[in-house]
């Protein structure tokens, strides 16, 4: 089976390695990838959505899997263009792809079909956005559109309110765009992740997101500094409460808004007293929890999102470890505010074969070393039977990986818990 994943980070380089181990003998390929991605997959270099497009009917590829957010609305979208060229693609069409896109269009999707969330304004301009904070903190502030999971703030208080409305509104860091003002919900956050094809869907491994840069969730919000992964996460009567309330209202939502989906969507959830609510979708895998996930994933991953991306959820295919995984990230100087290249990685070739280490931003420079080249620069991931043994040997891990300016949190897997 031939397959392409579009994407070039720590998430397509996860994926790229679960199809490499899937049972169904694999050929693989990547756009735009990475050199580490190029160990395992072929990296293909064309120019735009159309010209990919063309790569893939010409080298008859079976599979299109969508691992990055930015190409399923980018243009005529990913997948929409994928349909026209009859190439099954496991990713939403574009139209469907607006519950990650746009945050408006999300909030009002969930209060159509009754799915519980907290309250959100959306604003046009900066006044609007002051008027709907009306002195209430904390508040919640989102950029409408992508912004790589950066475009997102909870502020304690109006100084730091008033900073990010600035750096979204007035010097607008992320793009044109609206902005929502919303709810702050207080609990433990969860991920939800589910394979949905049409109106059918099969839940993953839950998993527990870090998007705060230092321990205790304080600093600023990043991409996510780490996470771990397990059924056991969360118990299964929250889980059965999770599918009834959150996750068949949205793929029941999708099929009468008449918004085709076939592809992985991501659920992040805050556990209030009052319940789980949702506080955003992703139509793609997280990250880094696809790094947490993958490894507890068993079966044939490749065969089920092919079959998926023509219409046929085969559950029977997967399996899941009733283990524990943790995934701790290496993050380079100066990251989230900036990030430093050119530092080189060492001690990569002492991890053991019982981690993994999925490269988001590196490369390897004249003298063929690793180095850094990118804010989040690698993730290493390990398991256990239990949580405590998950995170021990996680840790023991990530100690033998260096590079100088490198950031981590030192709580991953045992704050929260």
């Amino acid at each position: 089976m031939k397959i392409l994943v579009v994407g070039k980070g720590g998430r397509e380089h996860a994926l790229i390695s679960a199809f490499n181990d899937s049972a169904t003998e694999t050929e693989l390929y990547c756009f735009p990838g990475s050199d580490a991605i190029s160990e395992i997959a072929e990296c293909v270099e064309v120019d735009g959505l159309e010209a990919l497009i063309d790569w893939m009917c010409l080298n008859n590829i079976d599979l299109c899997v969508a691992g990055e957010e930015s190409y399923l609305v980018k243009g005529e979208g990913l997948a929409n263009l994928c349909e026209k060229a009859g190439i099954p693609c496991w990713g939403p069409h574009k139209q469907s792809a607006q519950l990650e896109a746009s945050k408006e269009f999300a909030k009002e999707f969930m209060k159509r079909h009754n799915i519980p969330t907290g309250d959100a304004t959306g604003c046009a301009d900066i006044e609007e956005a002051r008027a709907a904070i009306n002195g209430v903190y904390p508040t919640v502030l989102k950029f409408d559109g992508l912004a790589a999971g950066k475009g997102v703030a909870v502020c304690p208080d109006e100084a730091t309110a008033e900073e990010f409305l600035q750096e979204v509104m007035v010097e607008r860091r992320f793009g044109d765009g609206r902005l929502l003002v919303e709810e702050c919900l207080i609990g433990p956050e969860v991920s939800v992740f589910a394979a949905v094809v049409d109106d059918q869907y099969l839940i993953f491994t839950p998993a527990r997101d870090y998007k705060r840069a230092l321990d205790g969730d304080h600093g600023p919000n990043t991409g996510g500094m780490g996470a771990v992964a397990s059924r056991q996460l969360v118990s299964e009567e929250l889980l059965n409460r999770i599918e009834a309330e959150i996750v068949k209202p949205t793929v029941d939502g999708l099929v009468k808004d008449g918004l085709p989906y076939r592809g992985f969507i991501y659920f992040g959830l805050m556990i209030t007293e009052a319940g789980p609510k949702i506080i955003e979708y992703n139509c793609r895998f997280g990250d880094p929890e696809c790094q947490a996930v993958m490894p507890i994933v068993g079966g044939d991953l490749a065969a089920f999102c092919e079959a998926g991306a023509k219409g046929d959820l085969k559950s029977e295919l997967l399996a899941f470890s009733e283990g524990w995984s943790v995934c701790l990230v290496r993050a380079s100087a100066g990251y989230p505010e900036s990030s430093r290249s050119g530092d080189v990685i060492s001690g990569l070739e002492e991890v053991d074969d019982s981690a993994r280490v999925y490269h988001a931003g590196t490369r390897k420079n004249a003298e063929g070393q690793w180095e850094t080249n990118g804010g989040r620069v690698l993730a290493v991931v390990a398991g256990g039977s239990d949580r405590e043994s998950a995170v021990e040997a996680a840790y023991a891990q990530l100690e033998k990986v260096s590079f100088d300016g490198m950031q981590s949190r030192k709580d991953i897997g045992t704050f929260n818990f």
